[in-house]
């Protein structure tokens, strides 16, 4: 059952979240808090003075531990304040300009506590105040970048054409292609403790990778998992495995037994499928951009 909290922070610490894909932080002493957070807990945005209200709520995506500094108060010091960070995806928030006349605000809530659980039914009318505005989005996400301006034009014919399994590299590179229309920092080969991850999407440099991949066509699936198990573990990052079908009794074995730690976390993907996830995204940003959104 999903949770509701208020996360109060100043206008510029907010701004700062948002700019950089929608992350916040927690100081180690607030540690059982983030500890207690969960995927699909709903999060409200408290703006301090001068604003001093409820702006907007979102959804937790995931969590993980940081050691590079994000915040102002950290860059200027040097040093990671907010070493407990997590994502969040915003379902409804009002743009900068209007969280001052626009704010929501409750005497049910108590906004000194910083960050704090609220019950379910000051989250539900909550929810139902901002669901009662007109929709309106400030999304801390740029706009997904203009396919030709930095991925590969294909013509119809070819896009449509049966293709050949695809081989180790193609896969990864498709999969980088994807991660940016996505609006994340893909990359390939990304080095870690113990070695290298075929490809992670990243929200923002500073941050730990927030997907990761591991391609296998005709590889070591053993070696695979145990390399997905190892982010999981460092990062809490959401893990794929992208294999053949005829591997995936082999993966679900390993998931099963020596692996059964992250059976509840690890997606299997089959190979054609990431080639037809690329086109889909690619058809919707096409059509986005015909319709000059």
């Amino acid at each position: 059952m999903s949770s509701y909290w208020l996360v109060v922070g100043s206008p510029r610490n907010w701004k700062t979240a948002f700019e950089h894909k929608n992350i916040w932080g927690l100081r180690q002493t607030q540690r059982h808090f983030w500890e207690r957070l969960s995927e699909t807990d709903k999060l409200f945005f408290y703006v301090t003075s001068p604003v001093s209200g409820v702006i907007g709520y979102g959804t937790v995506r995931t969590k993980f531990p940081q050691d590079q500094p994000l915040w102002p108060q950290e860059v200027k010091e040097n040093k990671v304040i907010f070493p407990l960070r997590f994502e969040f995806d915003v379902e409804h928030c009002l743009p900068p300009d209007r969280w001052q006349a626009s704010k929501i605000t409750s005497s049910e809530l108590f906004p000194r506590g910083g960050f704090q659980a609220l019950s379910r039914d000051i989250g539900r009318k909550l929810v139902s105040k901002f669901t009662s505005l007109p929709k309106e989005y400030y999304v801390g996400t740029p706009s997904p970048i203009s396919a030709e301006e930095t991925l590969p034009t294909y013509p119809p014919e070819v896009l449509q054409a049966e293709q050949a399994l695809p081989s180790h590299d193609e896969l990864k590179h498709r999969l980088v292609d994807i991660g940016r229309l996505q609006g994340y920092l893909a990359d390939e080969e990304y080095v870690f403790d113990t070695g290298r991850l075929d490809v992670v999407w990243r929200r923002v440099e500073r941050s730990v990778p927030t997907y990761v991949f591991e391609v296998q066509v005709g590889g070591d699936v053993y070696h695979a998992l145990g390399k997905l198990k190892h982010a999981f573990d460092l990062w809490n990052s959401h893990i794929f495995i992208v294999a053949p079908q005829e591997d995936r009794n082999r993966v679900e074995s390993l998931l099963s037994g020596t692996f059964h730690e992250i059976n509840h976390r690890i997606k299997f993907i089959e190979l054609d499928k990431v080639e037809e996830l690329y086109k889909r995204k690619r058809s919707y940003l096409d059509f986005e951009k015909e319709l000059g959104i």
